[in-house]
Order: C-alpha cells, then structure tokens, then sequence
C-alpha cells in the first residue's frame, strides 16, 4: 500500500499535532485550519476508512461475513492521499473516492470495515509512514492518534461536544440532505461500533480535553494552536 502526498510548509520544527474525537465534534475544520496556519500537513485518517469501505463495497466483498477478504485487499490495495490543508483528495486502486467516501452510504458501511483489527493494524502503519514522510510536520486526526498512532505526539487532544451538537453539526455540513434517522446512525451508532476498538470517549493521560459545546471553530484553533505555541517555546 502507498500513498504519495504533499507534506506540509518546510520548517525548522518538527511539530505532530493529534486530535481525536467522536463524529460531528468538530475534528476535522479545527485540524485543517491548524495545519493551515501552522504550515503544516493535515492527515484525516477517517478519509482512509473510508477509501477501504468505498472499495471493499466496489469489490463485492461483505466484511462482516468474509472480515479477511476486506483485510487481504486493504493490504494490496494502493491508497494515495494529498495531505495538502483543504485538498482532501483521495485516490483507491486508480478510483477518485474523494466524493465517495463522504456520502450517507459510505459512512453507513465504514464501521464494518474499520472494526477490523488486522485492518486497523494495515492503515495505523501507513498513517505512520505518512507522519514520518511528512518530516513530522503535521496535524493527524481521527479516533485513536493520541493513543495508537502517535501516542509520541507533540500536542495530543481529544476535541468532543455534545451529541445534540455534533447532530447538528454534521447536518449542516451536509446541507440538511440527511433525515434525522441516518444522522443518528452517522453519528451514534458509528461511534458505538468503533468504541470497540478505538477508545476516544475520554483523554488518555497526557492528553488534552476540549470541549467544543459552547465554543466556536475559531475559539478551538485558537486552543489548539495555543498549546502548539507552548510546546515549541519550550524549545
């Protein structure tokens, strides 16, 4: 599996920047526009999930009947990313999934795939090669950065909010062409399969919570940023 990319700014610090957190809290705008600001490369692992799903769907496979089919194929299968902030585009054995992979239909099937250990084990060492490609100069998000991926990081936060919130959230970043029961599968049930093997309802030690209910986007970037800033002053 490869994955060619555009790291981010070249610098004179290496920064890695995690950030895990449930559907809809808000992970993904904060990352990119982190990594934006800071010059740095943004990496959404759930973007890779989701590539897998849409192309285990596209094979014919079922991953919960024939889990090891999905794993066989996510281990061949060649998966390019552009971590460039904002560009999100994502490429799976010569198909552009970037649409895709956002879509009602993909999202219904990503847990299936991404509950898969020996699946998580593939992507958790490609995400790995991907932060070193990147001179460690990078934002990583998804649910187990902090804790699986790059438990080394140099700021590890877990960003949640509120069910109620992050619904809507997530029906507002899809235009409200969701109705109420996929939003909940989106969100609820997701994040009830995946705390099967991702844990990211409360902060491992050493990692920071924030709770975005109350704050905006920029209040977020701001916090994050903020610990970024503390870390390399005391460089």
């Amino acid at each position: 599996m490869t994955t060619p990319h555009t790291a981010g700014t070249p610098g004179d610090h290496r920064l890695v920047i995690a950030i895990d957190g449930p559907s809809g809290s808000g992970k993904s705008s904060t990352s990119r526009l982190v990594a934006t600001r800071l010059g740095l490369a943004h990496l959404d692992t759930g973007s890779m999930y989701r590539a897998a799903a849409c192309q285990v769907a596209h094979r014919g496979i079922d991953p919960r009947t024939d889990p090891q089919a999905a794993v066989d194929l996510v281990a061949t299968a060649d998966l390019r990313l552009d971590t460039r902030p904002g560009h999100d585009h994502v490429v799976i054995d010569g198909r552009d999934v970037t649409e895709e992979i956002r879509e009602p239909a993909t999202s219904a099937k990503v847990s299936a795939v991404a509950t898969i250990q020996p699946v998580r084990d593939l992507l958790t060492a490609m995400m790995r090669r991907i932060v070193e490609d990147s001179g460690r100069r990078i934002v990583v998000e998804g649910r187990d950065i902090t804790t699986v991926v790059c438990p080394d990081a140099d700021v590890r936060v877990l960003l949640v909010a509120d069910p109620a919130v992050r619904m809507a959230r997530r029906s507002a970043e899809l235009g409200g062409g969701v109705d109420q029961a996929q939003m909940r599968d989106q969100i609820v049930r997701r994040d009830r399969d995946d705390s099967t093997v991702s844990q990211f309802a409360s902060p491992a030690p050493g990692v920071t919570l924030i709770d975005s209910t109350r704050l905006s986007l920029e209040q977020v970037v701001e916090r994050v940023i903020g610990l970024a800033d503390a870390v390399l002053s005391r460089r």
